[in-house]
């Protein structure tokens, strides 16, 4: 029986991390916790309910009063075969994705109080082992002592493109331009942030998948965690 393990996959936004997160739980059959997804998911909430201002400042005395009716959980969806979204069982997976959503979602994941909240439910999530948890404090904050860490990068220009036909292929609408503008200003957000900046662990493995393909990578990460697991 092969010891089971935590996995923290941290990374700049749109570079691939649940992708390969998502592919490497289902193969060797660990729970997938897209964290980001929870992020967006409190993002959602807050549109929902009317918690920014015209300019998009964020009313956060009222969000912080209502963070305990933020319920969020992952299902799997049996076609797919990984885990949808659910905010207060209602499945979001698709309405979390959109670029209203992601424009707004990195000041949302900047404040202190929904960090908190997030990280306390990730690390409870990771009590059991057997985890694979993409975010970007996973290494550093929610599981500083996981037996494998994984930093993937990848140039701004490349991350924006593959956002961009990922988009076009969902049937959405995408503007290359302004998808590039909106990952870079989310690296700066995210690198920048006083709560659990985006940064590498120090016993991180660096993974730059600019120019790999998804197998390549799927490869490679299968192969770290097979020496991990040998270990």
């Amino acid at each position: 029986m092969m010891k089971k393990i935590t996995i923290a996959i941290d990374g700049h936004s749109s570079c691939g991390k649940s992708t390969m997160a998502k592919d490497l739980a289902k193969k060797i059959g660990y729970i997938y916790v897209d964290t980001g997804a929870m992020y967006r998911a409190v993002t959602l909430f807050a549109l929902r309910n009317g918690l920014f201002n015209e300019d998009d400042s964020i009313r956060v005395e009222e969000l912080e009063a209502k963070m305990p009716e933020i319920n969020i959980s992952f299902k799997l969806n049996e076609e797919t075969g990984k885990p949808d979204t659910y905010l207060n069982d209602e499945l979001v997976e698709q309405d979390i994705r959109t670029m209203e959503v992601s424009n707004l979602v990195s000041p949302i994941a900047a404040l202190p109080f929904v960090r908190e909240a997030l990280v306390a439910q990730q690390q409870k999530m990771g009590e059991e082992k057997g985890i694979v948890m993409d975010g970007r404090d996973i290494g550093t904050v929610v599981f500083p002592n996981a037996e494998l860490k994984v930093f993937v990068t990848a140039s701004a220009e490349v991350r924006a493109e593959r956002r961009y036909k990922e988009l076009l292929g969902k049937g959405m609408e995408a503007d290359y331009d302004e998808i590039l503008k909106n990952v870079q200003e989310r690296d700066f957000i995210d690198s920048h942030r006083e709560v659990s900046p985006l940064r590498q662990a120090e016993d991180a493995l660096v993974l730059d998948n600019s120019y790999l393909t998804i197998p390549e990578q799927n490869e490679w990460l299968y192969e770290r965690y097979l020496e991990r697991v040998k270990e």
